[in-house]
């Protein structure tokens, strides 16, 4: 990072990689495809090979297809697990209720702590991102105004990944293929994500939950990245950052990631000149949509219109 990174921040608007292939023309004069929220479609379900991490493992992309010609706007889901466990079946269930309503959404395992610290699993979704762009239209997905979805560590990852497209520590994975593609996206949707990293580490501490503190130890090594790649502290030190808009879904009895952190970051990221729709959701722990249930019907339903408003802007 150098001295010109900080004191000043950039207001940027989403930005649609030059050269993407496969997009429809009618859908790009149009400012992209119809979404019908409230729509309702069969899926295929398929997996294929995304690259394989330094540590040996090949990550795998699990594609949510609705069965129609399409072509769909497209979702990148990021998964959980305090950047030390889950893949990318960890939101199935909400994976299949986007897609049933006329998304593309394609959940992509992302390298884990124990294989490779910070940034590695940034850097994963940064290339998935640029690696989804270029074949969405495989799967009748339409890339002009890619979004994300998130939960947990995985927003931690999305918020990263949003609001340093071009870092060059997130961007180092080659993508011979399509090099001019960028990793730009249009919105971010999450729900519980780790928006400040330092005060989710204190208040481990404070549980004494030995488990959450070694996860962050093990995650931000060296130490001082923890600060570096903290989202709440990224705006403190305005630095100059890309504000896409932001769905924070937060449960009032969320013990892990406390709801009045995530208000804070809410608060700072509009005042800094970006769009933050913030949600807080009653009687709801840190997974509440893990079971099924009213709460978890509601948050399908905000994610599917904050989505859908994102497509028409």
């Amino acid at each position: 990072m150098n001295k010109d990174t900080f004191g000043r921040r950039d207001v940027l608007k989403p930005m649609v990689a030059v050269g993407t292939v496969g997009l429809s023309g009618a859908a790009r004069a149009a400012g992209g495809p119809a979404y019908n929220p409230a729509a309702r479609f069969d899926l295929a379900v398929s997996e294929v090979e995304l690259r394989r991490n330094s540590a040996g493992r090949m990550l795998m992309a699990r594609i949510y297809q609705p069965k129609a010609p399409g072509p769909f706007p497209t979702v990148l889901d990021l998964h959980g697990g305090a950047w030390n466990r889950k893949d990318r079946f960890a939101e199935e269930p909400m994976d299949r209720a986007l897609a049933a309503s006329g998304l593309l959404v394609v959940a992509v395992d992302l390298t884990l702590a124990p294989e490779a610290p910070y940034p590695a699993c940034v850097q994963d979704a940064n290339y998935a991102v640029r690696w989804l762009k270029v074949n969405a239209a495989t799967w009748n997905g339409e890339a002009s105004k890619i979004g994300v979805y998130a939960s947990s560590s995985g927003g931690h990852v999305a918020e990263l990944l949003a609001m340093r497209p071009r870092d060059p520590r997130y961007n180092s994975i080659p993508f011979a293929a399509r090099p001019d593609v960028d990793a730009t996206v249009a919105y971010v949707a999450m729900r519980s994500p780790v928006s400040s990293t330092f005060a989710r580490y204190q208040n481990a501490e404070r549980r004494h939950n030995e488990g959450m503190v070694k996860n962050n130890k093990v995650f931000f090594n060296p130490w001082e990245t923890i600060h570096e790649g903290n989202p709440q502290e990224i705006l403190e030190r305005e630095e100059k950052v890309t504000l896409v808009p932001l769905l924070i879904m937060q449960g009032a009895l969320d013990d892990n990631v406390l709801p009045e952190v995530q208000e804070k970051f809410a608060r700072t990221y509009k005042a800094a000149g970006g769009d933050c729709d913030y949600r807080l959701f009653e009687n709801s722990v840190h997974e509440w949509v893990a079971d099924p249930g009213p709460q978890t019907d509601k948050a399908r339903e905000v994610v599917r219109e904050f989505i859908a408003r994102q497509l028409k802007a």
